[in-house]
């Protein structure tokens, strides 16, 4: 039976090559090229970076409702609750061997230090295994980690837990090696997890030349000083709301192709790689669509959700509101990786799903995009995959993401209009034309 379908869904699916063409043609030559580049530094110029909590994610949930709709498209709010944590002011600085000031960000959910600060003797350690190895030292100590990158979703784990590891020793703050491949004494911040139960002590994020130096001269036996502050402070959660723009299916408007990006930054740098990028292609991909005049059979929806750098909180709550029709969610979209040159179609779903994808993606050979890989990944749709609904999201050529991730270096500068024209029109094909398969995708 399924192979009798799949061979009518070759069939129906090769019959989108001239759809996909004109979908590729407007996006990478014609009147829309360079338009969601254009638009990404229209919106990141005029409002900034823009955190959870924020007057500027406020204002720039407002600026996306209103450029939508002026677009032609169909936009609503959904309301939802998200952190509202606030870095304030915050220094550190190396009182010996030597004075040398330390480029910090704090981390997000970090508490403060005292208003006079943290002065302590500095335990400088390269793993979680050495910091229980010298659990007696890290008493009363601000514990420096200085951990080798691996990889992101790796090392990761010592921005997320590192304040609690060092508090259960006694710890007084820590510090931690931003998680990086790359730096120019560049500070990168992220969310952390205190975990119950352990006592909240400050937590920052320092630059790799600086972890590293303080190991150096630990590693010869020099005593270091540091004296950190920091007037980090968690405010009652606030009111967001996640943006939903949709085009309307002709013949089941109630199932859905979701395409998503994040609207929140952290609050530093533009915001523009992460994930401004993953939000403009997701409403490029639909005025792509309105462009041309198409009409899928289903309902184009994408969502550009809030408070996704706290841990998808924008995302949780509309799957919450929304898992009741999970049978109507045919494919779930999100690109928040980067929006470089896109290399491939990454799904979770199925084998008689990535059958179909797989001829999805071949209509992108003007674009030399047709490899289909195993995982699509995103905080945000997480939660629908989990549930069996099927998962893509954009790989792109990646290799520079984490060199500006959550920095000051992530602005417009690290964008490119053609590799934005190239995700834009993959996006959009491959968006309609699962919408206008015949059936919906298998589980």
């Amino acid at each position: 039976q399924v192979d009798v379908w799949l061979t009518f869904a070759g069939i129906d699916v090769a019959g989108y090559a001239d759809v996909a063409k004109q979908i590729i043609d407007l996006a990478v030559f014609g009147a829309a090229q360079n338009r969601s580049y254009r638009r990404l530094a229209d919106f990141t110029d005029a409002i900034g970076n823009r955190v959870s909590g924020s007057h500027n994610l406020e204002m720039a949930i407002k600026y996306m409702y209103n450029a939508m709709t002026q677009d032609g498209l169909d936009v609503h709010l959904e309301p939802v609750k998200i952190p509202h944590w606030v870095r304030g002011k915050e220094s550190a600085e190396m009182i010996a061997p030597r004075a040398k000031s330390l480029a910090i960000l704090g981390l997000g959910s970090s508490v403060g230090t005292p208003p006079e600060g943290i002065e302590a003797e500095v335990l400088v350690v390269q793993s979680f295994e050495e910091l229980k190895r010298r659990a007696s030292e890290a008493m009363g100590r601000i514990v420096v980690f200085n951990q080798p990158f691996v990889s992101y979703g790796e090392t990761v784990a010592y921005r997320a837990y590192g304040a609690s590891e060092a508090a259960k020793e006694g710890a007084l703050a820590t510090l931690i090696r931003s998680i990086t491949p790359f730096s120019i004494n560049s500070p990168h911040t992220g969310w952390q997890d205190y975990q119950a139960g352990v006592k909240r002590i400050p937590s920052a994020c320092i630059t790799v030349e600086d972890a590293e130096l303080m190991w150096r001269m630990a590693q010869r036996g020099q005593k270091i000083v540091v004296r950190l502050t920091m007037g980090a402070k968690t405010l009652p959660d606030a009111d967001s709301f996640n943006t939903v723009v949709e085009i309307t299916g002709w013949q089941h408007p109630e199932q859905v192709v979701l395409l998503s990006g994040h609207l929140d930054s952290w609050d530093v740098g533009q915001g523009a790689m992460d994930d401004g990028g993953g939000a403009m292609i997701s409403w490029e991909a639909l005025s792509l669509i309105k462009d041309l005049g198409l009409r899928p059979r289903r309902t184009l929806r994408t969502v550009l959700w809030t408070a996704e750098e706290q841990g998808g909180v924008g995302a949780q709550q509309y799957y919450n509101l929304h898992k009741v029709n999970m049978s109507n969610f045919d494919l779930v979209m999100e690109s928040d990786l980067g929006t470089f040159t896109p290399v491939a179609l990454q799904f979770t779903g199925s084998d008689a799903a990535r059958k179909v994808m797989a001829e999805v993606v071949k209509l992108l050979f003007p674009i030399n995009t047709t490899k289909l890989e195993a995982h699509g990944e995103g905080t945000d749709i997480s939660p629908w995959m989990q549930a069996g609904v099927p998962g893509a999201s954009l790989h792109v050529a990646d290799n520079r993401y984490f060199w500006f991730h959550h920095s000051e270096g992530d602005t417009m500068t690290v964008q490119d209009p053609q590799a934005m024209n190239l995700c834009s029109a993959l996006w959009a094909v491959v968006a309609y034309v699962v919408a206008d398969l015949q059936d919906m995708l298998p589980r």
